[in-house]
């Protein structure tokens, strides 16, 4: 009987200095360490890549914004702030409807097929609403010039980015909109274009916010 309880309380003692010592190395050592490495040598990323403007943190480079106009009176959905370049459309963000102590944008698809009614009604009035928008008196925007990203949200519904080709597209309404030169909003969209990854992954993206940050610098010289 004793050594039975003499051997209980051994493995009881084995036990608790185990889970000290996982405690003190899993929960505290280790992550004391990514943290510090990241902090280190990944500083930007670590912290959320966060983009800056005018001494103020205004977004992250991961995460894409929409730039529209006031809502108005009964308006459901505001209009674009059509001065600024556009991001792609977010039909699949919902809106928090279990904790509303704070107002939240939850990300998501549209989950909707490719032959389902309304995403093809979707993607027709994104079309129409893009020539119409970004045709102007002496450039009109013909149906088969918007790429599909223009009419499509991500699988996230937080794209920050879209291509060179839709940002192109949108430069002669954002020209005339803050009244500039067309060829001055072209080279800035071919400055901040990325190009692929490493040289072969992904294809050519430009930040949209970046870019109408830089749009901003540029209206205000």
């Amino acid at each position: 009987m004793n050594k039975s309880v003499g051997n209980t309380a051994r493995l009881i003692g084995v036990g608790l200095r185990a889970l000290l010592v996982l405690t003190l190395v899993c929960g505290v050592i280790y992550p004391l360490a990514v943290t510090g490495i990241a902090q280190g040598l990944f500083n930007d990323k670590a912290n959320g890549s966060e983009i800056s403007a005018d001494g103020k943190v205004v977004g992250s480079e991961l995460i894409g914004q929409t730039y529209n106009l006031p809502s108005k009176p009964g308006e459901e959905t505001p209009s674009p702030d059509l001065k600024w370049f556009q991001p792609r459309p977010s039909n699949g963000l919902g809106a928090n409807s279990v904790n509303t102590q704070y107002k939240l944008i939850l990300s998501g698809a549209t989950n909707r097929s490719g032959d389902n009614e309304e995403l093809i009604q979707w993607v027709k009035d994104a079309k129409a609403a893009v020539v119409k928008d970004n045709s102007t008196a002496d450039h009109k925007v013909r149906p088969s010039d918007v790429p599909a990203e223009a009419v499509t949200s991500s699988a996230s519904g937080l794209d920050p980015h879209i291509s060179p080709q839709y940002a192109d597209l949108q430069a002669h309404r954002v020209a005339q909109k803050n009244h500039l030169d067309v060829k001055q909003v072209q080279k800035l969209v071919a400055d901040h274009t990325d190009g692929r990854i490493l040289g072969f992954m992904g294809e050519p993206r430009v930040n949209v916010l970046k870019l109408n940050i830089a749009l901003k610098e540029l209206t205000e010289k």
